[in-house]
Order: structure tokens, then sequence, then C-alpha cells
């Protein structure tokens, strides 16, 4: 139902996923359907776990909608994390696409989205990788492109939060036109 209320259905998925992702960042901070978090609260990576067999292999992706910003999302989403062949829920033994990067939102309260797929396979990603410090490849991402790139189906579980600008965002900022 969160996930209807916010409009990531239909905007960034078809459906809701059937269960909730657990996502949580330091300092006992947990994501929670569409609960506000700060850009500094969620500067590094969280650990994100889910219920899961050690012979299947899933997809983490965490996306932002609102670029630049949610009245005028003219980026279409911006990648924020993309891990593939993930055995089990050993997310530490996936093959990661794009590292992992917090909210960095200009203007506006954006949404921030964890979806988790099942892989129908261990899966020969042909993205190029992305760093935690490049631009690269993150405009103008579609998650729901990428699932039907690569048969992935609907998601199976997911979680969101939202954010708006605060004091790390030109801290975040800085990170890319440095490697510029």
């Amino acid at each position: 139902m969160a996930f209807e209320k916010h409009g990531i259905v239909p905007d960034v998925i078809d459906k809701a996923p059937p269960k909730v992702l657990d996502v949580s960042y330091p300092n006992n901070i947990s994501v929670a359907e569409g609960n506000v978090l700060t850009p500094t609260q969620v500067k590094d990576q969280p650990t994100v776990t889910w219920q899961a067999s050690c012979d299947d292999y899933y997809l983490l992706c965490m996306s932002d909608p609102d670029s630049p910003t949610p009245k005028e999302p003219i980026f279409g989403e911006i990648k924020h994390w993309l891990v593939g062949n993930i055995p089990g829920n050993d997310l530490s033994k996936g093959d990661v696409l794009a590292e992992y990067f917090g909210s960095g939102p200009k203007e506006g309260l954006h949404r921030y989205i964890f979806l988790l797929y099942k892989q129908p396979s261990k899966i020969d990603f042909m993205e190029k990788r992305v760093s935690r410090t490049s631009r690269e490849g993150r405009i103008k991402f579609s998650i729901r492109n990428f699932a039907k790139q690569y048969n992935l189906g609907d998601p199976v579980a997911g979680n969101f939060y939202q954010a708006e600008w605060d004091e790390y965002v030109p801290i975040l900022h800085k990170q890319f036109e440095q490697t510029a």
C-alpha cells in the first residue's frame, strides 16, 4: 500500500513487492516505507537483509526517481546502488555494478527506493561498473527496463525512505566534481 501511496507504483515499478526489505543504517536508523531520513544519516552503505535460499541469486537496486526535483524529474531514475548475483542474502559476495552513494537531493523531498529481485540464475551482466565517485551510467536509469532486459520479473521485496537537502549534500556532490 505504501508503494502506491507514494507513487512508486506506477512511477518506478508496475506492482508493489510482496515483502518489506530490512534496510538499516549505522546508529540504529531504519528505513520504514517512506519515513524521512537526512542525507547525513544515509551517507554510508546500509545493511540489507532478507529471507533467501543459499542456492538462489538476487539483485538489489537503490534508485531515486525524483531528480533533479520531484516536480520535474527530467533525469529519470538515478542509480544509487546496484548489486547482482548475490548468493542467498550474502550481499558482500555479490557483483557490484554500481557502488553505493547516499542521498544528495538538491531540491524537494525525494524518494529513495530499494528493490530486491530474485534472479532466474547467475547472470553475466553487460553493464559498465560504476564507482562511488562516478556519475557515469547513473542518470536516466530505469529499474523497470533493467529488470525486463535481464528477465528478473517483479521485485520480491522492497522498501524506501524520503530525504531532502541537508548540509551533507554539497560534500557528496563535491566527490563527483573531483573525479570529473
